[in-house]
């Protein structure tokens, strides 16, 4: 007669012990990947716009400071043509405020200029609004704001999933918060991009 052979149940026991202890230490790593990525993806849009915001800002100066009949400080930057910070005391000049207005940061520059900023350095952005609830519609992955004005006027850019939700699961404002979430901002007188990370 054959002598069957199989796992005791010690040896069970103790394999399912070790399978528990490895997913212990190994979850928490895995759920800390979400928001490394998070962070990953905030940092790489911020690089990009402000390798964007400096290109615009060269070729400008490479084209011999090019202004429109207005004297406005303009540039054709990848077919459309972008209106740059007029110098001014604490305004550098040069730097990237929109399509049509802002060049002085006074009234004119508003959360359109950070929309029309964003839609037109990057090459094929991700969906941004000003709009919460464009968010929650799934209409957008960033959302903006402004605060400031004048040589403080910046813009902020936030990651949509890292935004607070309120009890019905949709995301809520950030208002102009750095606190909040991870997101950037740039401030159009000097050309400061400035990443927080806060999930």
């Amino acid at each position: 007669m054959k002598k069957q052979s199989g796992f005791t149940l010690i040896e069970l026991v103790i394999v399912v012990v070790i399978i528990g202890l490895l997913a212990v230490t190994a979850i928490p790593k895995f759920l800390n990947l979400t928001n490394q990525a998070e962070g990953a993806n905030i940092e790489g849009m911020a690089g990009g716009f402000a390798t964007a915001v400096s290109l615009i800002r060269a070729q400008w100066e490479a084209k011999g400071r090019p202004q429109n009949a207005t004297s406005q400080n303009t540039v054709n930057y990848d077919g459309t043509v972008v209106m740059l910070t007029t110098e001014a005391t604490n305004i550098r000049p040069g730097y990237i405020t929109g399509l049509t207005d802002g060049v002085t940061l006074g009234g004119d520059f508003d959360i359109t200029n950070c929309l029309e900023i964003w839609r037109n350095i990057l090459q094929r952005p991700p969906t941004v609004s000003n709009n919460i609830a464009d968010l929650n519609s799934g209409n957008a992955s960033y959302f903006a704001s402004l605060s400031g004005s004048g040589i403080t006027a910046q813009c902020h850019y936030y990651l949509k999933e890292t935004l607070n939700r309120d009890g019905n699961g949709n995301f809520t404002s950030p208002g102009s918060s750095t606190t909040i979430g991870n997101s950037f901002t740039y401030q159009p007188s000097n050309s400061a991009v400035v990443v927080y990370v806060n999930k």
